[in-house]
């Protein structure tokens, strides 16, 4: 049943701390799914710096999905996209051939206020890894809701229990968002051959086991998951079809380690288009080979 667990690795930003679970050095994937960052919690100060902010930074060969359990981010990106998310809502950006963007806490800057959430990456199928970038934003109507005993569900990408979310995947995967009250139960699909869930607030129990806030769980395949809240719980259910081996390296996942060497030449030779909005600096890249993934990219 259970063939992984894997634990929250806390990181530094600057100006607060996410916690890392994909890529893990005993798992690349889960499905589509590359990457996943719990960013936050965090409390801002009102008057923040702006160094706090993740600034301008390229992307190929996925999409970053950004969802949020509290606080406001502002999002720009070289295809002139400038959009707010709020809770319950998603970002859905695709990289394909090759996007810059940044991440702005300017709400937090103004006034204040807790941040948390995750991001996600998934990597694009090899037909689709050269795609046109583009950026897509979604409202909670959106977003399909569900229930059960003790649950209140969202579906933030992909589909379950034939409900289906307007996000543009490109693949076939599940995103879920599941808030289980005490003694809460909620089902995994059996529909996708990789599943994992990851526990954002308070303790599950499946199988006689306890699983506590910052712990992804991967799943073998077919098993029958059944998840029960011990407290008031938050929990993020993610899988799909796996889509092969990818590199990744710095921002850039792609199925050709030369198309990542080509993607770190156009960025060290200025060739990528900075977001519209933003005439600033940007995150040079980095100097050693191999070294991982900025959070909150």
């Amino acid at each position: 049943m259970f063939d992984l667990i894997i634990p929250q690795r806390r990181r530094s930003l600057g100006g607060f701390e996410v916690g890392r679970l994909l890529p893990y050095a005993k798992r690349r994937m889960v499905g589509p799914f590359i990457f996943f960052d719990h960013m936050g919690p965090v409390q801002l100060a009102r008057g923040i710096p702006e160094t706090v902010d993740v600034l301008p930074h390229p992307h190929i060969g996925l999409s970053t999905i950004t969802y949020l359990f509290e606080g406001e981010i502002m999002h720009r990106d070289s295809v002139g996209s400038q959009q707010p998310i709020l809770p319950g809502e998603v970002n859905w950006m695709t990289a394909g051939r090759g996007i810059t963007h940044s991440e702005r806490f300017e709400r937090a800057r103004r006034q204040g206020g807790l941040v948390d959430g995750i991001q996600a990456w998934v990597a694009l199928p090899e037909e689709d890894e050269e795609t046109e970038p583009a950026f897509s934003h979604h409202g909670q109507q959106d977003l399909p809701t569900f229930d059960g005993p003790g649950l209140q569900g969202r579906l933030i990408a992909g589909s379950y229990q034939g409900l289906k979310a307007e996000v543009p995947t490109h693949s076939p995967l599940f995103y879920l968002h599941l808030v289980l009250e005490p003694n809460g139960r909620a089902e995994l699909p059996h529909d996708h051959p990789e599943r994992a869930i990851y526990v954002a607030e308070g303790r599950i129990e499946i199988a006689g086991r306890i699983f506590e806030a910052g712990q992804m769980l991967v799943f073998t395949p077919g098993a029958t998951i059944i998840l029960r809240a011990e407290t008031a719980a938050v929990v993020m259910a993610l899988g799909g079809e796996p889509l092969g081996p990818r590199f990744i390296e710095w921002n850039f996942v792609s199925s050709s380690q030369e198309r990542i060497e080509q993607a770190k030449a156009d960025w060290r030779a200025g060739r990528m288009k900075l977001p519209d909005f933003d005439n600033e600096s940007f995150i040079p890249l980095p100097p050693k080979p191999g070294a991982p993934a900025n959070p909150m990219s």
